[in-house]
């Protein structure tokens, strides 16, 4: 698909398994507590890419063994303030579990997550599969079952600052931690593709009443459907693929909102519908 970024050199798989199923464990088990572990890029110097995502797929399946499956996948870092941030210039992804869906008005638990915060994305409903040598905007949108506003819930069960160093961070320690996915809070199905133009669709966000930011589909790599593209191209470079009944977090096109308890957070897609959540 024209304007699809495509994967690079990762740096390759440089932990042994053990090390990889510690930071795994390690992870699962701040989630648990509620107290986050320090950059693994600090506790695992050199660590790459590719050991993030291994790490990463560990924890997805010690997640899924537990009784936790995957419902579908999320792709982040696609504005360029974020990947800036990061030093990076490609998204990253991470796994949504059927324990991060919410519904729409959901009343999220005090304690369901460390430290919540809130992004506005299109996401997409599967009705087949997608394979990388069909993709194009027209295969991606005849492969789509419905889209639907979304909220994204971000956590950290790493630190965002190391505490020893004071260094903030990297784009390993995020891809390791599922791409800082918490949750997801689906809206109400929008099924007449053919009449949408989602560089178009925004959102108005807002938090406890006011406007926080707001943010139109173009903000994701241009085209929510090149963010597709390159999530498919991106699983298959791992002998993962998206299928059938699949939700995707296409990205967001707003900065992150901090969403503290108390918090009552508002999409209005206006034509495009409406999606909120309030924390504990």
């Amino acid at each position: 698909m024209a304007g699809a970024r495509r994967i690079d050199d990762f740096g390759g798989v440089t932990l042994d398994g053990d090390a990889i199923a510690a930071a795994a464990r390690a992870l699962d088990e701040a989630e648990r507590t509620g107290r986050q572990i320090r950059l693994l890029s600090e506790t695992y110097a050199g660590l790459t890419m590719d050991d993030a995502y291994a790490i990463q797929t560990e924890w997805v399946r010690m997640k899924a063994a537990a009784g936790d499956p995957v419902i579908g996948w999320k792709i982040g870092l696609t504005s360029k303030a974020m990947q800036a941030a990061l030093s990076i210039d490609i998204p990253d992804s991470g796994v949504l579990l059927r324990s991060m869906a919410f519904d729409n008005g959901a009343h999220i638990a005090p304690g369901r997550f460390i430290q919540p915060r809130i992004e506005a994305e299109i996401a997409f409903v599967m009705r087949t599969g997608l394979e990388p040598e069909e993709i194009s905007a027209e295969a991606i949108l005849a492969a789509t079952d419905y889209v639907a506003p979304a909220l994204e819930i971000l956590d950290t069960r790493i630190t965002r600052k190391d505490p020893e160093t004071g260094r903030l961070r990297n784009v390993c320690d995020t891809i390791s931690d599922n791409a800082a996915n918490g949750g997801i809070v689906l809206g109400a199905p929008v099924r007449d593709l053919a009449a949408l133009d989602l560089r178009f669709v925004g959102a108005i966000v807002s938090k406890d009443g006011e406007v926080e930011e707001t943010g139109l589909g173009a903000g994701v790599l241009g085209d929510p459907l090149v963010s597709m593209a390159w999530l498919v191209e991106r699983l298959a470079t791992c002998g993962d693929r998206v299928e059938a009944g699949q939700v995707i977090l296409s990205g967001s096109f707003i900065r992150p909102i901090e969403a503290p308890p108390g918090s009552d957070i508002a999409a209005d897609f206006g034509p495009f519908g409406r999606v909120e959540c309030r924390f504990g």
